[in-house]
């Protein structure tokens, strides 16, 4: 027998540590763990953080110990989501609607409006996806990575497609749509990024062509011309270019549950001006 096996046997439950919210999250490791030994642990566990008033119990599975799941299910856990090297179970112990916050629902992703002194903008053709061999133009995007900001995502996309460095500026709008990748939904920010140099190298995996192209040009693309969503990012353009709008531009600051950095993007302009 492991010596995990051995351990869980003597303490005869389930270790855990306390979340923020009434419940309780166990982490097991990769060591091997007998099922029967674990449904043992586990039903004594549950009926031990009954008592104690526990709500929702995560169980963050390594995938190591995927004999551990249909024993778990069967016992009343299901899905909450899962990661290359884990899956997350949870069990809702009280005899009431579950207020266990669900899976992530968003995708994030970003479009890049770079713009050159020559009032040229930066656009791409993509080798893939929906307009590969289309030959319309449209601004460098990406999705965001997991940990990343959006000001950095932004300035990352553009220097992946295109090869060009860029200062991230401001969000100028952002989009909300739904039933997207694997039916999450999807949020979409449209960012100005000025551009630090201008010889452009594109991406060969995924990029057909790029180019610093008349922003006019862009704009009376019969693609563009004809959705609403694009030629809304065309008069926000245009009107950034022409000094009439004011987007949101990154704050550092601290999240109020942790002590970890993050941004809050705002409007310098209107708070200057007041």
């Amino acid at each position: 027998m492991s010596s995990q096996n051995e351990v869980l046997q003597i303490s005869k439950l389930l270790t855990a540590t306390n979340d923020h919210y009434g419940g309780v999250i166990v982490e097991m490791t990769t060591e091997p763990v007998d099922s029967a030994v674990f449904v043992s642990l586990l039903r004594a566990s549950v009926s031990h953080w009954r008592q104690q008033g526990k709500k929702g119990v995560w169980i963050k599975l390594p995938i190591e110990l995927v004999n551990l799941i249909e024993p778990a299910v069967k016992e009343g856990f299901y899905f909450h989501h899962a990661e290359p090297k884990y899956l997350m179970l949870v069990y809702w112990i009280p005899e009431t609607a579950s207020s266990l916050p669900v899976n992530a629902t968003h995708r994030v992703g970003i479009g890049a409006f770079v713009m050159n002194e020559k009032k040229e903008v930066l656009v791409v053709q993509e080798k893939s996806g929906m307009l590969r061999g289309t030959g319309v133009w449209k601004f460098p995007t990406g999705v965001v990575d997991e940990g990343e900001d959006i000001c950095d995502a932004a300035v990352r996309e553009v220097k992946e497609e295109t090869g060009i460095d860029a200062k991230f500026v401001e969000i100028l709008a952002f989009r909300q749509s739904h039933k997207a990748f694997f039916e999450k939904s999807d949020l979409f920010f449209v960012c100005l990024l000025q551009p630090l140099s201008f010889d452009i190298q594109k991406q060969e995996s995924e990029i057909e062509a790029a180019e610093w192209m008349p922003f006019k040009e862009y704009a009376a693309q019969p693609f563009v011309q004809k959705h609403d969503l694009l030629k809304h990012i065309v008069d926000i353009c245009l009107a950034k270019r022409d000094g009439k709008y004011s987007g949101f531009s990154p704050v550092p600051t601290t999240a109020i549950s942790s002590d970890k950095n993050s941004y809050l993007y705002l409007n310098r302009q209107c708070l200057n001006n007041q």
